[in-house]
């Protein structure tokens, strides 16, 4: 997305340290983070839904 995770983490008001975890598979977003990734992602439109595809293995609500 052409975030650094401290971007990206500031953007879902989380903490570098939890996108971090996220990144190496230490931890899961907590169902609330997740929609907050999910909006964002559909914020960002064709960009987002290929993200959403590579990262979550599913399609926006959208149904694009």
């Amino acid at each position: 997305m052409g975030l650094t995770q401290e971007k990206f983490a500031a953007k879902l008001g989380v903490t570098y340290p939890t996108v971090n975890r996220w990144e190496n598979g230490r931890a899961k977003p907590s169902p609330l983070a997740m929609k907050q990734i999910e909006d964002l992602l559909d914020s960002l439109g064709n960009e987002g839904e290929r993200l959403r595809r590579k990262h979550l293995g599913q399609e926006g609500r959208h149904g694009h």
